[in-house]
């Protein structure tokens, strides 16, 4: 287990902040010994819960040409077919992982490929469960070319507590399949677009494990094991 990168800042503010707090309190307010303990304990507290948005644990990934892993810790909301109006402007498979204050909010390549398109869109922050959240939110566009040949799209969406992504892909580049493409700070959604053809394999409700856990394949000439 480790800090990810992006909480790093945020803690030692915090960590530095709530020092000089409780240092005040007890120089200043040393008769309400009571008072004090209490906001010490909720201190405590608070940088614990604001310590766990940012760990970011070691993962045995699973590597396959035809395979989808789960881009992040989540649980599966919504297995849909929609109409994906931003880059393929037809009919989808979509997959949406909700992730909870609680999750790891890393998020991962689902597939290894060429970033063929990419785009950052400012937004609301509606709830992470709203209809409109997918497409008002702030939000990225990331779309690989699978070097199984399909072209897959996943998008970050920030939610009600959300209000920062980072993303570290750009267009023309390489990804490798469970790597980290970004960081969602205090948790949202992903939501992954697939051909109509892919064969999903998951559930509604099942929860996953960002660069572990099998949500589709997609359809190619030598299936593997898992088709």
């Amino acid at each position: 287990m480790k800090i990810h990168k992006e909480g790093r800042r945020i803690l030692l503010f915090t960590l530095l902040t709530l020092l000089v707090l409780n240092l005040l309190l007890y120089n200043f307010n040393a008769d309400n010994d009571t008072f004090n303990r209490i906001f010490s304990g909720v201190s405590a507290v608070l940088f614990l819960l604001i310590l766990q948005f940012f760990r970011s644990p070691y993962r045995n990934l699973l590597l396959h040409e035809d395979l989808l892993v789960a881009p992040a810790d989540g649980k599966v909301v919504v297995i849909e077919e929609v109409e994906e109006t931003e880059y393929f402007k037809d009919k989808r498979k979509q997959i949406s992982i909700f992730m909870s204050p609680i999750n790891v909010h890393v998020t991962r390549n689902p597939i290894s490929g060429i970033v063929k398109y990419f785009k950052y869109h400012p937004g609301n922050y509606f709830v992470a469960w709203h209809p409109k959240s997918s497409t008002q939110n702030e939000r990225t566009t990331v779309v690989v070319e699978s070097t199984a040949g399909p072209e897959v799209l996943f998008r970050q969406i920030a939610g009600a507590m959300a209000r920062r992504i980072v993303w570290y892909v750009n267009e023309g580049d390489e990804v490798s399949q469970g790597e980290e493409f970004g960081f969602i700070k205090f948790g949202s959604r992903v939501d992954v677009f697939l051909p109509l053809d892919a064969e999903v394999k998951v559930q509604l409700g099942q929860k996953t494990k960002g660069g572990q856990t099998v949500i589709a394949q997609l359809k190619t000439e030598t299936p593997t094991l898992f088709g």
